[in-house]
């Protein structure tokens, strides 16, 4: 039944193919026929249970370096790449001894350890200020933050 195709009945008329035409007796540029047999609404309890297959944001930098760190523990091969940088790192004799020693200092030390003590003390760093000029006074000054005081030790040079 769904073979035979309905005429067109429009109120100016329709063309040989079955475009409308519009008041003047052109065909409707407009026009665009409904062959989609997609229904409206919300979808049958069917059609969401289907997979859809890949979900979510593609994979960035972050996803992908952890994988490669699960990886690289993982593997059994793990220890002997270790061993091997800490002997080159011990083995004066070795030619690169230097980039070993800065592969253990980077991922044994990191720099974050010895920050600790900026945490401790407030997270505020030393304050340092240097004012030059060219055949002018000199002043420079250190002093630890304290919002409860002001600078009060200074050096002052006359040039």
């Amino acid at each position: 039944m769904s073979d035979i195709k309905k005429p067109i009945v429009h109120k100016y008329g329709v063309d040989a193919e079955g475009i409308p035409l519009t008041k003047s007796g052109r065909r409707n540029k407009n026009y665009m026929p409904s062959t989609s047999t997609k229904r409206k609404g919300r979808p049958p309890a069917a059609a969401l249970k289907k997979p859809k297959g890949v979900m979510g944001r593609p994979k960035g930098d972050a996803a992908i370096i952890n994988e490669y760190k699960s990886r690289m523990l993982a593997s059994p091969q793990s220890v002997k790449v270790l061993d091997a940088i800490f002997k080159a790192a011990l083995d004066d004799d070795h030619k690169h001894q230097a980039s070993a020693w800065k592969l253990v200092m980077d991922r044994v030390a990191p720099t974050a350890a010895f920050e600790q003590e900026v945490v401790k003390g407030g997270g505020k760093s030393a304050i340092q200020i240097n004012i030059t000029g060219i055949g002018g006074a000199s002043v420079s000054g250190t002093q630890e933050p304290d919002d409860d005081q002001d600078i009060t030790d200074a050096t002052y040079e006359v040039i």
